[in-house]
């Protein structure tokens, strides 16, 4: 990890380092994307087997493309007793807390005539990406489909890639089962994410599509937006410790660590006041990854995108963290809700100690679909908000219209819009 004193130089360079990282830098693969989508507009499930055999080395047709219900119940004989325990509990936290999310319809009634409101009505179907093959996340799926089910979305429709031998995870068709998903196909990448935005003749069109993914998937999802809604377009992973002297080093340490290891391009991030505390940390992380199971991908993500920033005071920590908007942001400091109340952008933020970010991850309850690579500026969690839809609802009375009808016309003809402002005076043309 580099060790660097904030100054406006250092920073800019840290900046312009991290936006590397962005999806909006995969464009040399973005002629590949476009023609995956292409083809599997074009000829359906014809491309999805030929780019599954391809890309996962396995083959499917229309006999095993879906996955069944006896897949199903042999995942739930499959998977670890144990995990299905942990899936339940997690699963009852996620609902819980999104619950608390739902927004209902509502209507506003004066006493001259005018009903305003909002109708607000779920998205009716939503697809749902899941990362699959060498890697397996059944937390994904519950995080991305229960506020989906929260929201009233009556079909929802996952893809997820085949292992070699064209099988699917169980932890990840008992979690979806878990979490209410309508039909699971075993499909992955760029080819998958064609086939929720355009439909075959196996996969339903969406309106909306969810989750995480590779390179491809990110562009793809890009490049369909428009024919449907998207979530976001995620980047590599990254978490952000803002701490001060009072800080643990070793769980500082084993927090940073913990988000290098998903990717060697996940960016790993203390900004601290304390010098000692950095030299400290640093120390630990030497110790603690030579334990670690994917320690070659944690020294490249670290060599790479692995800071220690040393902040002259809190006040200017906590202007460089809001500059970095991270999509994981612990505070380990003696005060730290009160630093909180400062934070402005940050896609989670974990207060204390003992708030580690895997928490967020796997069982609190908040989701772990988060804003990456600075868009926590302006984008939030994935949300039962994002499965909704809101109209506006208008009635006036005629004497209700009678009262502003002039003004009305008076500001359409501002505009040269007399077609408009003559829909409304035809209504009084006789008085």
């Amino acid at each position: 990890m580099k060790t660097i004193e904030l100054n406006e130089s250092t920073k800019k360079n840290i900046m312009e380092d991290l936006l590397r990282r962005s999806p909006n830098q995969y464009e040399a693969y973005a002629d590949i994307v476009a023609e995956i989508i292409k083809n599997v507009r074009n000829d359906g499930d014809k491309a999805l087997y030929l780019y599954t055999k391809k890309f996962d080395g396995v083959d499917i047709d229309e006999n095993n493309i879906s996955v069944t219900e006896e897949e199903i119940d042999k995942a739930y004989k499959d998977v670890n007793p144990e995990l299905l325990d942990v899936i339940k509990k997690a699963k009852k936290s996620i609902e819980d807390f999104h619950f608390k999310q739902k927004q209902n319809s509502w209507f506003d009634a004066s006493k001259d005539g005018i009903i305003l409101g909002q109708k607000v009505t779920p998205i009716e179907k939503v697809g749902v990406y899941v990362p699959g093959g060498k890697a397996a996340y059944p937390s994904t799926v519950l995080m991305d489909v229960i506020p989906a089910k929260v929201a009233g979305v009556s079909r929802i429709v996952m893809v997820t890639p085949p292992d070699k031998d064209g099988n699917i995870y169980p932890g990840t068709l008992v979690a979806a089962k878990e979490a209410g998903v309508t039909e699971v196909y075993k499909v992955g990448g760029a080819q998958a994410v064609a086939a929720l935005a355009f439909g075959t003749e196996s996969i339903p069109k969406v309106d909306k599509i969810v989750g995480p993914g590779n390179i491809y998937v990110a562009l793809a999802k890009k490049a369909v937006y428009g024919h449907v809604s998207i979530d976001s377009i995620a980047g590599p992973s990254e978490i952000l410790v803002l701490a001060d002297e009072t800080a643990n080093p070793r769980y500082v340490a084993a927090d940073l660590l913990s988000q290098a290891e998903h990717d060697e391009l996940a960016s790993s991030i203390l900004v601290t006041t304390s010098k000692e505390l950095a030299a400290k940390v640093a120390e630990e992380v030497d110790k603690l990854l030579e334990t670690l199971s994917r320690k070659e991908i944690i020294k490249k993500s670290l060599e790479n995108y692995g800071y220690l920033l040393i902040a002259r005071d809190m006040d200017e920590a906590i202007d460089v963290t809001n500059d970095i908007a991270s999509e994981h942001l612990e505070i380990m400091t003696k005060d730290p809700f009160m630093v909180m109340t400062k934070i402005k952008n940050a896609g989670a933020i974990f207060i204390g100690e003992y708030s580690s970010e895997p928490l967020g991850d796997y069982i609190a309850g908040p989701n772990h679909t988060l804003p990456t690579n600075g868009t926590a500026k302006f984008f939030s969690p994935l949300s039962v908000d994002d499965f909704i839809k809101k109209s506006s609802i208008i009635s006036y009375t005629k004497e209700a219209l009678e009262s502003v009808h002039k003004d009305i016309e008076t500001f359409a003809k501002s505009e040269g819009l007399t077609a408009h402002a003559n829909s409304i005076a035809v209504r009084f043309e006789n008085f």
